[in-house]
Parts: structure tokens; C-alpha cells; sequence
């Protein structure tokens, strides 16, 4: 009897298919699964019922494919789709692996690497528009530097911002009903990587041509390599109006990339990211950027895992949210005497910064106020890990 799962379509869900081709080579040893095509992970998601996928081109057709070859693949992805009724949520180019882009990609030395680069994204937009992706990812994994001297930083953000504005023009000249995605990452495989976080990405975009077409996708696992909380990360593109993708998975701090099932290092930071997604609305995919343990014979209990994960760290966000006694001490917690003050301070006015320069404040008195954070702290963790009374 088949069991029955605990994730719908509706969900939102999606997968990159690299995860599920993921073979378990590292550098210290060579494959331990046998190879899955791009199109049987497309069609192993879909029949899983995962609502959407994301792809590399170097993911479906090889970089020296012919037209004829590419046109006869993307077609088989297409059906593949129909029949299954998985979606393509995400795209993104391969501009890392080949060794042309050993010194980076947009931000190589050499214009006619730089102008391949974007060739091969525009390649790959029209194939994404087709398949229906509205969200393009740019992960810079070679844009970056191994020798600081050899390339200067201020020029190769330059050469970045003019990449991704011409790609921008591209789309809106060609119709396409997309939107781009920046995903940091501080490191690796270059020593340091150009936009490492969301707030270096935040920044870029507001120098821009087309600002309102391009957000963030932030990686939990390349937020926890900078040392970086995931929580307030995905808050600051959340408040900003950017955050258009996500990548979960997992990461111990300050490691290599991971890409561990989603939840399995620190649980508390991965209910606390799934309550703000759901308190604040967040609409888009939740996609899973991870791949299975080496140990693994085939990818798909890794896929169902990440799904369960997540559908358990939901209903513990509506257990939190339920909780009478932690919300109480919340609104204890940030409902202080008001006295109109945040009325002041939030819209600066003459009067206000006048009445504000003559008030008179005791800060002994402020000071003796109980700020509850042990005991807050403690109910959240027997909620999680139910032993609350």
C-alpha cells in the first residue's frame, strides 16, 4: 500500500534537477550512484508530485549540442511536463563549469569570454521563457578572485552590472515574463566571490538600469558559510520587496558548501524561517538546493525528506503561532508605554525633532524594564520539541 504523502502541489515545492543527478562524488572520491539524466529527474520530481523544477541548460543538453539535438530535448521536456504536470519554476545558465570561465564569466579579463557568457545566458533565457520559468537565477560561481591583485574588484563589478543590464533589455525587448535573481554566496570554488551576501546583491540592484525586474534568491547554505543568520537574511530581502526565490537546504557555519536536507543542523533556525515565510506571506516556490548523502543509492527518499521537513517545521510555525502562553509574553515584550513617540520618530517633521530635542527621558528608568528573553527562548524550544505544559 502506497503511503500517503504529506505535500500537495499547492504546496509550491521544487526541486533543481542537479540535486536529484547529484552522483556523490566529492573531491576525495569518485561516484557512489549511477548517473540520472536531467530528463529523468524532471520526470522522477514530476511523478512525486513536486510542483516545479529548476535546471541548468549544462543540466539537459550538453554545451556543444546541435540545434536540432537542443530543439529535440527541450521538446522532450515539454512532454515531459504535460505528462506528469510538473512545472518549470527557475532557470539559471552553467557559467562555471566549462574551463573557459576559470576566471570568471561576466567578469573575465577577456571581452570575448565576457561575450560569450552572456550569448549563452540569452541561449538559455529563450529556452526558459518557453518552458515557462518566470524566475532566471545568476549564481556568480567563478566571479570571483583567488589572487586579490590580479583583478580589480571595482571593474569587475562594473563588467557584472553590465551584464546583467544587458540581459535585463533582452528580456523586456523580447516580451518575456520573467524576472532575474541574484544568489550570493561569499565563497567557493574562488577564494572570495563577488556579491557574497544579500545585502552586497541588494546594493547592485539598486545601481541597476531595471531595478524593479531583479531580486534575490538567498541560499541557506551560503549564508551559513559567511557566519551569517538565515533569519535575518531572508528578512532583508523580504522587507525590501526582493525576495523573488529561495534555495533551503542545510550548513554547519564557516564550512564548505554542504547542501544538506533542509533542517538537519540547527531546527530552531529552520522553524524560525518557515514561521517568517509564512507570516509574511511569502508566495513564491520553496525550492530545495541540497543533494543526498553519499551514502545514498538514489536521490528519491532525499526528495521526500526535504517535503516532510518542511511540511513538519509548518505545522510547528502554527504550533508557535497557537501558542497562548508565548504570545502573551511576546506582546509583553514589544507592547511598551507608547506614549507617542513612535509616531514621532518614524516621520521626521519640524515640530517633532523639536519636541523630540527638548523631551526629557530617564534612562535608569527605561533601563529597569524586564526584557523576558529566557523564558521566551524556552517555550519556543518545548514547542519545538513538544514538551510544552
Amino acid at each position: 500500500m502506497a503511503k500517503k504523502r504529506e505535500w500537495k502541489r499547492s504546496d509550491k515545492f521544487a526541486f533543481g534537477v542537479w540535486c536529484a543527478m547529484n552522483r556523490g562524488r566529492d573531491p576525495f572520491g569518485p561516484e557512489t550512484r549511477p548517473p540520472l539524466s536531467g530528463l529523468d529527474a524532471i520526470r522522477g520530481l514530476g511523478e512525486r508530485e513536486v510542483y516545479g523544477f529548476e535546471y541548468h541548460d549544462d543540466d539537459l543538453w550538453p554545451t556543444d549540442a546541435s540545434p536540432a539535438a537542443k530543439r529535440r530535448i527541450v521538446a522532450q521536456v515539454k512532454r515531459t511536463m504535460k505528462a506528469t504536470g510538473i512545472r518549470c519554476t527557475a532557470a539559471t545558465t552553467n557559467l562555471f563549469s566549462h574551463p573557459v570561465f576559470k576566471d570568471g564569466a561576466f567578469t573575465s579579463h577577456d571581452p570575448r569570454v565576457r561575450a560569450y557568457a552572456v550569448q549563452k545566458a540569452m541561449a538559455n533565457i529563450d529556452v526558459a521563457a518557453e518552458l515557462g520559468a518566470g524566475v532566471y537565477i545568476f549564481w556568480g560561481g567563478r566571479e570571483g578572485t583567488d589572487v586579490d591583485i590580479g583583478k580589480d574588484p571595482v571593474e569587475a563589478l562594473r563588467r557584472f552590472r553590465d551584464a546583467i543590464n544587458f540581459l535585463c533589455w533582452y528580456v523586456l525587448e523580447q516580451g518575456y515574463k520573467m524576472v532575474f535573481s541574484l544568489e550570493p554566496k561569499p565563497n567557493e570554488p574562488r577564494s572570495d566571490t563577488y556579491l557574497a551576501t544579500a545585502g552586497h546583491a541588494l546594493a547592485m540592484i539598486a545601481t541597476l538600469d531595471n531595478p524593479e525586474m531583479v531580486g534575490v534568491n538567498p541560499e541557506w547554505a551560503h549564508i551559513k558559510m559567511a557566519g551569517l543568520n538565515p533569519l535575518h537574511e531572508f528578512a532583508q530581502c523580504l522587507e525590501a520587496g526582493k525576495l523573488v526565490d529561495i534555495h533551503l537546504n542545510a550548513q554547519k557555519p564557516l564550512r564548505y558548501d554542504q547542501d544538506m536536507s533542509f533542517g538537519a543542523d540547527n531546527p530552531k533556525e529552520a522553524l524560525l524561517v518557515v514561521k517568517l515565510l509564512m507570516d509574511y506571506g511569502y508566495a513564491g516556490t520553496k525550492a530545495f538546493d541540497a543533494h543526498p548523502f553519499r551514502t545514498e543509492a538514489d536521490p528519491w527518499d532525499f526528495v521526500e525528506r526535504n517535503m516532510r521537513a518542511y511540511k513538519a517545521f509548518e505545522a510547528k510555525a502554527e504550533e508557535v503561532n497557537a501558542d497562548v502562553r508565548l504570545c502573551q509574553m511576546l506582546e509583553e515584550l514589544t507592547e511598551a508605554p507608547d506614549g507617542g513617540w513612535n509616531d514621532l520618530v518614524s516621520c521626521y517633521t519640524k515640530a517633532g525633532a523639536r519636541k523630540l530635542a527638548a523631551a526629557r527621558f530617564d534612562p535608569d528608568r527605561l533601563a529597569s524594564r524586564r526584557l523576558n528573553y529566557e523564558q521566551i527562548d524556552q517555550r519556543l524550544t518545548e514547542i519545538l520539541l513538544g514538551r510544552r505544559n
